[in-house]
């Protein structure tokens, strides 16, 4: 199975001459999903995992199961006012604007091997912060993890240094 073929593209979206790769068709196959599952769980076997992180919201989606299935915690990182404890915040800088999001301050424990996963890289802002977040609380990055990657549009080398890899790759449009 190709994992690509589950995988909608909507031509123009969400402004004309974009590609949007939607991973929601893959989501709701489950064949499909259980093989990016395991694809993405098998490329962190080695890792000693201790807790995967996801950024809201697709992040989600992926990181629980992932966390699951590595005997691993799952820790969220969401967009500002959302988590109900103290929070770390890490705002950065977008294509056209900035954004911020946050951490539980107790959520990663110095010395934890943590695991960043979401659907999909293009620039690399979010999981930027998201590192950078893990990092500020005493966490070790260990793996950066996608469905997809946007290739040409940057991500992969805003993300130097992390072991990042990705399911698919499409061109970035």
């Amino acid at each position: 199975m190709d994992l690509k073929d589950s995988v909608r593209s909507i031509k123009d979206f969400p402004k004309e001459g974009i590609i949007f790769r939607d991973v929601t068709t893959l989501f709701k196959d489950p064949a499909a999903f259980h093989l990016l599952m395991d694809q993405l769980a098998r490329s962190m076997e080695e890792k000693g995992v201790d807790v995967v992180v996801g950024p809201e919201a697709r992040g989600f989606i992926m990181g629980a199961p992932l966390a699951y299935i590595l005997h691993a915690g799952f820790v969220p990182v969401r967009k500002p006012g959302k988590l109900p404890a103290q929070v770390l915040s890490y705002s950065y800088d977008l294509e056209y604007g900035s954004d911020t999001i946050e951490i539980h301050k107790d959520a990663i424990k110095p010395g934890m091997k943590v695991a960043l996963v979401d659907d999909l890289l293009a620039t690399g802002g979010t999981a930027l912060a998201a590192c950078k977040l893990i990092e500020q609380l005493g966490g070790q990055v260990v793996a950066v993890r996608f469905a997809i990657e946007l290739a040409g549009m940057g991500g992969r080398e805003r993300l130097d240094g992390y072991d990042v890899q990705a399911a698919m790759s499409f061109e970035g449009d």
